[in-house]
C-alpha cells in the first residue's frame, strides 16, 4: 500500500530551493546572451589563436618551402644546358719506336673542345612559362592549406567555449540539485517529506554525474582538437567572446570561382598548356654546336674545328605527335576536374546553407518558446509539489528538461558558429 504524501509544512526550508530554481531558470534563459557578455582580455581570444596556428602549422611550413622551391626552379627554367668540354689525344702510336709517345709522332695531335647544346627557342620559352605556372600552383596551395589551418581551428576554438559554457550551465543544475537534497534531507527529519523523495534527489544526483562526465568529455575532446594547432597554448583560459560571423549567401555564391580549393586549377591549367607547347617545339628539334683546338707536332701548325649537330624529328606521327595528344587530353581532365569541383562547391555551399537556416530557426523557437514554457512548467510542479497536488518527479523531470534544453540552446549556437565558420574561411579575400 503507498504511503500518502505527507504535506509539506516548513516554509522557510522551501525558500532555499525555490531561489536555486530561480537562479538556475535565469541561467538557462541567458545563453543566448553568452557571446555578447564581457570576457577577460588575457587568455586565448580567437584571433590570438588565428596567428599562433598559421606560425605553427608543420604543414604550412611544408607549403613555404615548396613555394621556396618552386621559385628556385624558375631561376634556371629556360636556361641553355650546361656546357661540355672534351679534352683528348688523337693519332698516338701504339707499336713501333714511338709507340705512347705524344710529341716524338708529328701526326699526333692533342685537342681540346668546347660543346654546347641549344634547344630551341619554343622549348625554352615553354620551360619558363611552366615553372611561372608551377610556382603560382604552390602559392595557390599554400593559400589554401592557410584557409584549412585558419577554418580547423576556429572550429576548435568555438567548440572548446561552447564546451565550457555548457559546463558552467551544467554546474547551476548541480547546485540546484545539491540544495534541494540538503532541503529535502531536513525535511524527510522534520517529517514534511517521504524518505523516497531524498533517494529520488540522490539517483538524480548520479544521472547529472553521468551527465557531468559526457560535457567533461567534449571538453577535453575539443581541447585536443585546439592542442594540434597551438600546442601548449592550447591549455590557456579562452577569452573574450567569438567573433560575429557572417555567411552572405549572395557574397558566397558571386565568389566560388575564386573558392580556395579551385584557386590550384588556373595554374595547373598553364603547366599542362606550357607542356603542350614543349611537345610541340619538338618538332623543330634542338641543335648544337663545337669548337675544337687541336695541337701537332712542331712541324705542323696547330688546326682548330667547328661542328654543328641538328635534330631531324622525321617521324613525328609515331613519336612527337601522340605526346602531344596526351599533354592535350590531360589539359581536358584538369578542365574537367575544375568543373567537377565547381559543381560540388555549390552543391555544400546550399545544403550548408540550408542547415545554417534550419538552425537558426530551431534556436529560435528554443529562445522563443521552449525554453519559457519549460521554466514555466518548473514553477507549475514546484507550485504542485509544495501545495501537495503534486510529486517530487514531477519536478525532478521539469527541471532535468528545462536544464537540458538550456544546453540544446548552447549545441544550436556552437553548431551555427561552427557553420559560420567554414563558410567563411572558403576565399581568401574575404579574410
Amino acid at each position: 500500500m503507498p504511503v500518502p504524501l505527507v504535506r509539506p509544512c516548513a516554509v522557510p526550508l522551501r525558500a532555499p530551493l525555490r531561489r536555486a530554481l530561480s537562479a538556475v531558470g535565469a541561467a538557462a534563459l541567458a545563453w543566448a546572451a553568452l557571446p555578447a557578455a564581457g570576457q577577460p582580455t588575457t587568455g586565448l581570444d580567437f584571433a590570438r589563436a588565428q596567428q599562433l596556428a598559421l606560425l605553427r602549422a608543420p604543414m604550412l611550413a611544408a607549403r613555404r618551402a615548396a613555394v621556396d622551391a618552386a621559385s628556385q626552379l624558375r631561376i634556371s627554367a629556360g636556361e641553355l644546358p650546361d656546357p661540355k668540354v672534351s679534352a683528348g689525344v688523337d693519332g698516338l702510336p701504339i707499336s713501333g719506336p714511338m709507340r705512347w709517345q705524344i710529341a716524338a709522332e708529328p701526326m699526333t695531335q692533342r685537342s681540346f673542345a668546347w660543346m654546347q647544346d641549344v634547344p630551341n627557342a619554343a622549348k625554352r620559352a615553354a620551360r619558363r612559362q611552366g615553372a611561372e605556372a608551377r610556382t603560382e600552383r604552390e602559392q595557390a596551395l599554400l593559400t589554401m592549406e592557410q584557409l584549412s589551418v585558419q577554418r580547423e581551428t576556429a572550429g576548435a576554438w568555438l567548440a572548446r567555449w561552447y564546451a565550457e559554457q555548457r559546463l558552467a550551465l551544467f554546474t547551476g543544475l548541480e547546485e540546484e540539485n545539491r540544495l534541494l537534497r540538503q532541503t529535502l534531507d531536513a525535511r524527510v527529519a522534520a517529517g514534511s517529506a517521504m524518505p523516497a523523495d531524498a533517494t529520488m534527489a540522490r539517483q538524480e544526483a548520479l544521472m547529472l554525474a553521468d551527465r557531468r562526465d559526457e560535457l567533461v568529455r567534449e571538453q577535453a575532446q575539443a581541447q585536443a582538437a585546439l592542442r594540434r594547432w597551438l600546442g601548449d597554448d592550447a591549455s590557456l583560459p579562452l577569452a573574450g567572446p567569438p567573433p560575429a560571423l557572417a555567411a552572405e549567401r549572395a557574397a558566397l555564391f558571386a565568389g566560388i570561382d575564386r573558392h580556395a580549393d579551385l584557386r590550384a586549377f588556373e595554374p595547373m591549367q598553364r603547366m599542362t598548356q606550357a607542356e603542350v607547347a614543349e611537345a610541340e617545339s619538338m618538332k623543330r628539334g634542338d641543335w648544337a654546336w663545337q669548337v675544337m683546338y687541336s695541337r701537332r707536332g712542331s712541324s705542323f701548325g696547330d688546326m682548330v674545328s667547328f661542328q654543328f649537330t641538328f635534330e631531324l624529328p622525321l617521324w613525328s606521327a609515331q613519336r612527337q605527335d601522340p605526346q602531344i595528344a596526351a599533354k592535350r587530353n590531360e589539359a581536358e581532365r584538369i578542365e574537367a576536374e575544375r568543373e567537377d569541383m565547381v559543381r560540388r562547391r555549390r552543391e555544400e555551399l546550399d545544403m550548408q546553407l540550408a542547415e545554417l537556416d534550419e538552425l537558426m530557426r530551431k534556436a529560435a523557437r528554443l529562445r522563443e518558446a521552449a525554453v519559457p514554457l519549460a521554466t514555466e512548467r518548473v514553477a507549475l510542479a514546484l507550485a504542485a509539489y509544495e501545495g501537495n497536488r503534486g510529486d517530487l518527479a514531477g519536478v525532478l523531470a521539469a527541471r532535468r528538461e528545462r536544464a537540458e534544453l538550456g544546453l540544446r540552446a548552447l549545441e544550436l549556437d556552437a553548431r551555427q558558429q561552427a557553420l559560420r565558420a567554414r563558410l567563411n574561411y572558403l576565399i581568401a579575400e574575404q579574410r
